[in-house]
């Protein structure tokens, strides 16, 4: 049955909006790799305090994920989403104005804390808003903006900085996303505060409840298969220019246009990731197994397609098995997020998915480090993709063999009625 216009229009309406908020996510990653070289030359540092400057955001990201998904469920994405939105706008905008490094690294942490809700709020936001069935290709558009963001970016900051300077380009992009921050409070209504919405309003997830979520081995089998996602997606972006300047011989300008096929492919990963899920659910499929076939494919497909990268003397070839990798990576980064919207309860979405996105990125977050000691050890860039190919391989065994059982479940009802709902079945 066709949901009414009004609920059609406001589902088209949020996937824009959480498509701005996302690709606003990554630009504002994205500035400090940006004014790299400015930022070094104003404030007097070298390589290792632009590395904690670096570094300091994703750790900061990566635990705060734990408190994100809790909040998330108890509070709702409207006040918790649009505050974090809010959080980091105005961290990203106090970067422009710091004064000295310290002051710079407090605001990349207070970025890397704000930016935590984004991805897990989507998820929650998708889950109150589109049916089980349904989940996999808004799931995919939103995180489109990880793979389009990094394409969009790098053009349009390099351009602010020339045209008005590094502080500037923070200012900005800070500003913009107080904007949209704005907007965003103005505009969502979180499904439990419509008067119009029938039956009972879940409960808050409580601390107990959250703490029980790691007493689930489908739990820990997402986190760490999802760290497998964002090594290689995070391998990828942090060294491939480098990889195919220094590897592959290619100019500046060549690496410039070779990053854009990558990019693409990836985007085009996450939508039919999603969607594949879809369909397999619709053509009958339990969701646990069909949401887990895009990502198990993805990994196993983009491990594999690492290995010629590693070995092949054509250039051209590594081009089209790193694109080929990048679309089956991102293939399974969303439906790994799809999986998280629809393996346990409603009430629990946005708590399973940060545990999920803590996983990887805490695990993920040793890609940059990893691939540049085995880099300056050995030379090349060889056995760093090999190794990336087999976290991925075994990445895709961690969600074919643990996650296995839905998570979370109602207490308000029994156990069979539960994991025929998790399963698409009831």
């Amino acid at each position: 049955m066709r949901p009414p216009q009004g609920i059609r229009r406001m589902r088209v309406l949020l996937l824009v909006m959480l498509l701005l908020i996302g690709i606003i996510n990554y630009v504002d990653r994205s500035t400090l790799a940006i004014a790299n070289h400015s930022v070094q030359d104003e404030f007097g540092i070298g390589p290792t305090e632009m590395g904690l400057l670096l570094s300091v955001f994703s750790w900061a990201y990566a635990f705060a994920q734990l408190p994100a998904g809790g909040l998330l469920d108890r509070f709702g994405p409207r006040k918790v989403l649009g505050g974090g939105l809010l959080l980091w706008s105005v961290a990203q905008a106090f970067c422009g104005v710091a004064a000295n490094f310290k002051q710079m690294l407090f605001g990349r942490l207070v970025l890397g804390v704000g930016e935590a809700p984004a991805f897990p709020g989507g998820a929650k936001v998708v889950a109150d808003w589109f049916p089980r069935e349904s989940r996999g290709l808004p799931i995919g558009l939103f995180n489109t903006a990880s793979t389009l963001a990094p394409a969009i970016a790098p053009p349009l900051l390099t351009w602010l900085m020339l045209s008005y300077g590094w502080r500037t380009m923070f200012v900005v992009a800070g500003v913009a996303g107080i904007v949209l921050a704005l907007i965003w409070f103005a505009v969502y209504r979180d499904r439990g505060q419509l008067s119009a919405e029938p039956g009972p309003v879940a409960e808050p997830v409580s601390l107990r409840e959250w703490l029980g979520l790691l007493r689930h081995r489908s739990t820990w089998g997402m986190m760490i298969g999802f760290s497998g996602v964002i090594y290689s997606i995070y391998l990828y972006l942090t060294w491939l220019p480098a990889y195919l300047s220094s590897e592959r011989g290619l100019s500046v300008a060549d690496t410039g246009i070779a990053l854009v096929v990558p990019y693409l492919a990836g985007t085009l990963g996450m939508l039919s990731g999603g969607g594949v899920g879809d369909l397999l659910v619709r053509r009958g499929v339990s969701t646990m197994i069909a949401r887990k076939v895009p990502i198990c494919a993805g990994l196993l497909l983009g491990g594999l397609c690492t290995i010629p990268v590693a070995l092949t003397p054509s250039t051209a070839l590594a081009l089209v098995c790193i694109s080929a990798s990048q679309f089956f990576m991102n293939n399974a980064s969303a439906g790994a997020w799809s999986l998280a919207t629809t393996v346990g309860a409603e009430r629990i979405t946005a708590s399973l998915g940060s545990l999920q996105n803590f996983g990887g990125y805490f695990g993920g977050a040793f890609a940059p480090l990893i691939t540049g000691i085995i880099v300056d050890r050995t030379g090349s860039f060889v056995i760093a993709l090999l190794t990336a190919s087999g976290i991925a391989i075994a990445a895709a065994l961690s969600y074919a063999f643990l996650v296995r059982r839905p998570v979370g479940l109602d207490p308000g009802k029994s156990t069979a009625e539960q994991r025929r709902g998790a399963d698409g079945r009831g």
